[in-house]
């Protein structure tokens, strides 16, 4: 142990496995010859790139060839006598790198026997194609960059415990090629959005993650105290309102990717905190955006799937436009199979259609929207697979969207729905000041009588509006739930490079002083 080491919890040479001590020992003993943990590696090559590299190297003879160098995690390791084959992973793939004692040299050699899975290390060489057709590096040197104290996974996908996975990422990126591929994919769609949203004018920013107050969304906020401003804070729940007072600003088309957090329960659709895109456009409205949704959307499974046909939970998904279009209580109809004989525009009626279908509780609602919402979310939802909006939303249950002219007992506003799930949720925005003022009250009525996701009063936007926000429709696309229908994950934390989850109990935390 060096001078100023300490043991910690679950550090005991005799809590370690048999090879951690092993390769603890192996550690030591290259510290004992100046083993300098090497920072000096400079890869010219990746993996990925050999196989190209020999269309136009193969046929030349050795001494032609170029020189590489590579580095990366090793993956395997095949002794045969004096010479080895092991395969070298990096970002781009895996690669394999043939060692010969006689090239290498007897030294080197014999160190590299001592290498085990895990351990990074830079390989040089030149490229070639084994006798069994496989690109690889005959490597002229090659030397040990880092060593892997623990031993990697030998049969990951048949771990019983999955949360490994999640609480260390790391390890699952590693050894599962799967992982790694979702989050480049995830890392591609996000540029993607970027790229198609600025192309149309939209200007992207930066608001704040802390407020005084939380609103903006149906939902109960984390709360943290700022010591020196002697002020109670939430983190934000929502983008919208920031994003709005832009647009009264004269921001016109703007938008913000970042994240919000939400204090609910976890599920596989639901995390903590999680990555939200909110964008609004001035002299639109939400139909406006149904057309853009559906640009965007296909955009990327053009761009980044590279098809507008994907499976999700055996499902197959078709998002070739146009997508079908229908209100809330026509779904409740024609994709529930509710009775017609209800009449869902009245409070009796849903409470009757409700009971029906054995929701008990519906004997106590005493509001018509939030009645036709509840059989929608509990008896429709699941039902829909393609790609469908659902409009009309009732005005109680809407407190931040523009009142339908024709029936203002709904608004204009839609959520998409995809494989059971919500995707977007976007309306044409409430800009007359003095009814957001009294849906704002009616929402702090709501958390008085103890709804603790009714939203709170933001003085201040109300203000905003009052200087003139102008006709504009805004529109909300919960990221992770579109990387899982993308991607064909099971699971949100799949998509969350580093879910919120319980801690182990017994875990050890470090922390910098």
């Amino acid at each position: 142990m060096r001078e100023g080491e300490e043991k910690g919890p679950g550090m005991a040479e005799k809590e370690r496995s048999e090879q951690e001590v092993v390769r603890r020992q192996k550690l030591e003993s290259l510290r004992t010859e100046g083993y300098p943990f090497p920072n000096d590696a400079k890869p010219t090559l990746r993996a990925a790139d050999v196989s190209p590299l020999l269309e136009t190297e193969d046929a030349l003879e050795k001494s032609e060839r170029s020189r590489h160098t590579l580095a990366g995690r090793l993956m395997s390791i095949r002794l045969m006598g004096k010479a080895a084959f092991c395969h070298l992973q990096d970002s781009s793939g895996t690669v394999q790198i043939y060692v010969r004692r006689d090239d290498v040299g007897e030294e080197v050699f014999s160190q590299f026997k001592t290498y085990d899975i895990g351990d990074i290390v830079e390989a040089s060489g030149y490229v070639f194609l084994t006798k069994k057709g496989e690109p690889s590096l005959h490597a002229e040197s090659i030397r040990s960059l880092v060593k892997c104290l623990h031993p990697l996974p030998e049969k990951w996908h048949g771990l019983s415990d999955v949360e490994i996975r999640y609480r260390q990422r790391y390890l699952d990126l590693i050894v599962n090629p799967e992982a790694r591929s979702v989050f480049l994919q995830r890392a591609k769609i996000i540029a993607e959005i970027r790229n198609f949203l600025n192309a149309r004018d939209y200007v992207e920013v930066e608001t704040p993650v802390m407020a005084t107050v939380a609103s903006g969304a149906s939902a109960r906020p984390f709360s943290t105290h700022h010591n020196a401003l002697g002020l109670d804070l939430h983190m934000r729940i929502a983008l919208e309102l920031p994003l709005k007072k832009l647009v009264v600003g004269g921001i016109e088309r703007v938008y913000e990717l970042s994240r919000v957090f939400r204090n609910e329960g976890i599920s596989t659709e639901h995390n903590p905190e999680f990555t939200m895109l909110e964008f609004y456009q001035a002299y639109a409205t939400y139909e406006t955006l149904m057309d853009l949704t559906e640009e965007l959307i296909v955009d990327l499974c053009e761009k980044v799937i590279g098809a507008t046909t994907v499976t999700f939970r055996d499902k197959e998904i078709d998002f070739s436009r146009p997508w079908k279009r229908v209100t809330m209580l026509d779904a409740v109809h024609d994709i529930g199979g509710v009775s017609r004989d209800y009449d869902l525009d009245t409070l009796e009626g849903a409470k009757e259609a409700g009971l029906s279908l054995g929701f008990d509780d519906f004997a106590d609602m005493n509001d018509q929207g939030k009645a036709l919402f509840e059989l929608f979310d509990r008896h429709v939802e699941s039902k829909i697979v393609n790609p469908t909006f659902i409009t009309q939303h009732p005005t109680s249950i809407s407190p931040l969207a523009r009142p339908n002219q024709e029936n203002p007992r709904y608004v204009d506003r839609f959520e998409l729905m995809v494989a059971g799930m919500e995707i977007a949720n976007a309306f044409s925005e409430l800009n007359d000041a003095d009814d957001q003022r009294e849906r704002f009250e009616e929402q702090l009525k709501a958390k008085a009588d103890g709804d603790e996701e009714a939203m709170g009063l933001d003085e201040d936007f109300v203000v905003a509006l009052e200087y003139g926000l102008p006709p504009t429709a805004g529109e909300g696309i919960g990221i992770d739930r579109l990387v899982m229908l993308l991607t064909d994950a099971q699971s949100i934390r799949d998509v969350i490079l580093f879910p919120t989850m319980r801690p182990q109990q017994g875990a050890r935390t470090i922390s910098k002083a």
